[in-house]
């Protein structure tokens, strides 16, 4: 995940503040994802022990974060740069925004199941959630690259031109 996130911000980083931002929101999000799900290098949870509350409620923060800056900021530009750049673009949006919208009804389960959770309600699935949570950003990530492509190259044939 990190590693895609360095490649993205290489490629489109600086093209438009949006983009910057959100990318920036995708890093945090990455970071306390692996922190949770103790991948290395925080690697720091012993045996079946679940994330302390607080870590849980700060990373359904960042979540709900992203989904909103994504939905409210970059997709509403890149929507409208696609109805500019012709039609390709906009189809290509509308093929994606169903694919993303899965990742968002999951991350929106996800945060209604763990944001307010107790300590004694704390499921035990919650590793299992995670994961399968961590395997729709994946391709919620890959999606979203796609529309950032679109939009960065239209950008850049625009101020060129």
């Amino acid at each position: 995940m990190y590693t895609r996130l360095e490649s993205a911000q290489q490629k489109w980083g600086g093209s438009l503040t949006a983009i910057d931002n959100w990318l920036d929101e995708r890093q945090r999000l990455i970071v306390r994802y692996c922190e949770l799900a103790s991948l290395p290098p925080f690697d720091k949870k012993s045996g079946n022990s679940l994330p302390d509350l607080a870590d849980i409620q700060h990373f359904c923060q960042l979540l709900m974060d992203y989904l909103s800056a994504g939905h409210f900021e970059v997709y509403e530009q890149i929507v409208s740069q696609c109805a500019v750049n012709g039609q390709d673009s906009r189809q290509l949006a509308d093929s994606l925004y169903p694919k993303i919208a899965h990742s968002t009804d999951m991350a929106l389960e996800f945060n209604d199941k763990y944001a307010e959770a107790e300590s004694s309600t704390l499921s035990k699935n919650f590793d299992r959630d995670l994961s399968m949570l961590g395997q729709a950003l994946v391709e919620r990530f890959d999606f979203e690259d796609e529309l950032i492509q679109t939009l960065h190259n239209k950008h850049s044939k625009a101020v060129s031109a």
